[in-house]
C-alpha cells in the first residue's frame, strides 16, 4: 500500500464539482439549490457516509468469507445525525450503521464477530471518525 492516498477535485459550475481518486475513478457532487447548487450529485457528508459503508462492507464480507461462510449480498443502511444547533463546522455526532447479511447457513455470532473486527481493527474509515462521531451497529441476518 502506497504512504499516500490522493484525489483531486475541480469545480465544474455553479457548486457542482468532480471528484477524481488517485485510482482513476470520477464522481459528481454538488450543493442544494438553496446554496448555488443544482442537486446534480452526492453531497461531501454523503460521501462520508458512503466510504464507511463501504469500508466496513469490504471487512465484514471478507471476513465472512473467510469463515467459508456462503454470503450472498450484504446491505449496509448508514445514517448520520448532524450535531444539534447553528455553529460551524456541521459534523455527523452520531452514525448508525445497520447490515443486513442475506446467504446460506450465517449465524449471529459471526456476523456480530465480523463487524466488531471491522470496528476495532480494519475499517480505516472509522478510524477517522472516532472521537468526532459515535458509531452505533446493528444487524439482521436473513438466511435463505
Amino acid at each position: 500500500m502506497a504512504d499516500f492516498a490522493q484525489a483531486t477535485v475541480k469545480l465544474v459550475d455553479g457548486m457542482q464539482f468532480v471528484g477524481e481518486s488517485g485510482t482513476g475513478h470520477a464522481f459528481v457532487m454538488d450543493a442544494a439549490p438553496g446554496v448555488g447548487g443544482k442537486n446534480s450529485g452526492c453531497r461531501p457528508m454523503e460521501l462520508l457516509l458512503i466510504g464507511l459503508g463501504g469500508c466496513t462492507g469490504m471487512d465484514v464480507v471478507s471476513i465472512l468469507r473467510k469463515k467459508k461462510l456462503d454470503v450472498k449480498d450484504v446491505t449496509m443502511n448508514v445514517k448520520g445525525k448532524w450535531v444539534e444547533g447553528d455553529n460551524y463546522p456541521k459534523y455527523f455526532e452520531g452514525i448508525e450503521v445497520e447490515y443486513v447479511v442475506r446467504g446460506k447457513g450465517i449465524t449471529d455470532d459471526a456476523v456480530r464477530r465480523a463487524i466488531e473486527l471491522s470496528e476495532s481493527k480494519y475499517c480505516s474509515v472509522a478510524a477517522n471518525l472516532r472521537g468526532v462521531s459515535k458509531i452505533t451497529t446493528s444487524f439482521r441476518v436473513e438466511n435463505e
